[in-house]
């Protein structure tokens, strides 16, 4: 009797292990939870953190991330409005707002990422297919900007002419498609929290005609530089010789007059001595006569003159 007491108490004490360990379950604050019976939901779902019961062996729980998950997109090739071929790689965030309707709908995150390619890579070659290629690469409309306000003004239109102006952007095409994806996942318990191009980029024969051009519109503008730096040079080399002259004859008629006026003031002193008396005048012959024999003779000079020359008169000794 003794032994069977022992069995039933080991049998519920069994039962009761099994009870704790397999009806309270503890949720986080991660993690948000619906239970199942026999495979279908009940009850609400469990959102907030803490130590919760269900049913052991009956009812059993679906574990949800409660933290914003990634979408990663396939990179698909699209033709825009104005008839380009892209390529486009897009990515998401998306969350489980709705566990019981994300369960009832998607079941689990595999089939959440399934439904979400079909919603946000449709939207997205809608928008692609409805909008020009400068819309989806640019945000807004800007000015060209130099660092030389003379050369931005004659420049700044022709450069501006290859920037087409834009009425939507990068921006609200993204805007737009994450409006219209949430529209169609509404009804799935999920939210999709941002959309964004990771990367736009030509295909292979498109991209070659696009860098061309591109090469085609930087080499205009340089050979635009280039000629105005040739004439800005140009005139610079000009005012430049102008100046050069003008100061070379200034210095030029300021020397000739420093010269004339110390000629001037040289036979002025000749004078003054010449006409003191006659040995003055005596010795200033003598001293000019000196100055001419030097300026005349050297060792290589035969000179024929007359006696009566004054310019042999010192050289014959008898004065």
């Amino acid at each position: 009797m003794k032994n069977v007491k022992n069995i039933v108490l080991l049998i519920i004490a069994a039962v009761l292990l099994l009870v704790v360990f397999d009806g309270f379950f503890i949720v986080n604050e991660r993690e948000q939870v619906v239970i199942t019976q026999f495979g279908r939901p009940i009850d609400e779902a469990i959102t907030d953190p803490g130590l919760h019961f269900k049913i052991p062996f009956i009812q059993k729980t679906i574990v949800f991330d409660k933290r914003s998950l990634e979408w990663d997109g396939d990179r698909n090739q699209v033709p825009t409005k104005d008839k380009k071929f892209i390529f486009v790689d897009t990515y998401a965030r998306w969350e489980i707002i709705d566990p019981l309707q994300f369960f009832k709908r998607l079941r689990d995150e595999i089939g959440a990422q399934s439904r979400l390619d079909d919603i946000l890579d449709g939207e997205t070659r809608n928008a692609v297919a409805n909008n020009e290629l400068s819309e989806l690469i640019r945000t807004s409309n800007r000015e060209v900007q130099s660092d030389d306000n003379s050369m931005t003004d004659d420049i700044g239109d022709d450069v501006g002419d290859s920037l087409l102006p834009i009425e939507i952007g990068r921006e609200d095409i993204q805007k737009t498609i994450l409006e219209e994806a949430n529209k169609r996942a509404s009804d799935l318990g999920i939210a999709i929290l941002d959309f964004r191009f990771k990367r736009i980029n030509y295909v292979e024969e498109v991209r070659e005609k696009v860098y061309e051009r591109m090469i085609s519109e930087r080499n205009r503008i340089a050979d635009k530089f280039r000629s105005e730096g040739q004439g800005e040079a140009s005139r610079i080399n000009g005012e430049k010789d102008r100046d050069l002259k003008r100061i070379t004859s200034e210095a030029f008629r300021k020397a000739e007059e420093i010269r004339g006026k110390a000629d001037a003031e040289a036979a002025s002193f000749y004078a003054n001595a010449y006409n003191r008396n006659a040995t003055s005048r005596s010795l200033y012959a003598f001293l000019r006569s000196m100055e001419s024999y030097k300026k005349t003779f050297d060792s290589q000079t035969t000179v024929v003159l007359t006696t009566d020359s004054e310019f042999f008169q010192y050289l014959n000794g008898s004065n």
